[in-house]
């Protein structure tokens, strides 16, 4: 947003205060996420049916819980879980 000096509607001063800090959070969530997804990714690289599975477990709650706080859309969660346990059935 703009420069808070500039800013004269309060809306405007409080959307510049909140916008920062959740970007911040919201930044380090995906992270955490992107994590997540390449643990289960390399698992699956390697040809390790039951790490992957064990790390799809995890990544599986971490979609959940960031489409539940509107990190990530909730159909983009469920697909990358299917894409996910499609990948890990075919080994």
């Amino acid at each position: 947003m703009a420069n808070r000096e500039k800013l004269r509607i309060k809306s405007a001063l409080k959307r510049s205060r909140q916008n920062p800090k959740r970007n911040s959070l919201k930044s380090s969530q995906r992270a955490l996420t992107r994590t997540a997804v390449k643990a289960v990714t390399s698992a699956i690289t390697a040809g390790d049916k039951q790490s992957a599975s064990e790390a799809f477990k995890k990544a599986e709650k971490v979609l959940d819980t960031m489409a539940n706080k509107k990190v990530i859309h909730a159909n983009k969660a469920s697909r990358t879980k299917s894409r996910l346990n499609k990948k890990i059935k075919a080994l």
